[in-house]
């Protein structure tokens, strides 16, 4: 049962049959955007293990850029597949 909602939750984000990015008609542009957010959520966890091996000492500006790390890579991910989503109505 939890193995089932593993997989679910892969393709639902990796998997561009399952993911908003379907609804874009190109495979080249759905790759190109899957690629874009996989480099853009790897450079976050890059940035979240170099902060918390202790690469980077703690400071506010610090706590602020990994919390905007966070963040920002959230946002975009979700405008993509909303327009992905969106532009299946036209």
């Amino acid at each position: 049962m939890i193995l089932k909602s593993v997989i679910e939750m892969y393709r639902s984000v990796m998997d561009l049959r399952y993911n908003p990015l379907r609804f874009i008609p190109d495979p080249v542009l759905q790759g190109y955007l899957l690629m874009a957010l996989f480099v853009m959520w790897s450079a976050f966890f890059g940035l979240i293990a170099i902060y918390y091996m202790g690469w980077v000492g703690y400071s506010i500006p610090v706590s602020i850029g990994v919390h905007l790390s966070l963040v920002v890579p959230t946002i975009i991910t979700n405008a993509v597949f909303l327009e992905a989503e969106r532009n299946t109505s036209e």
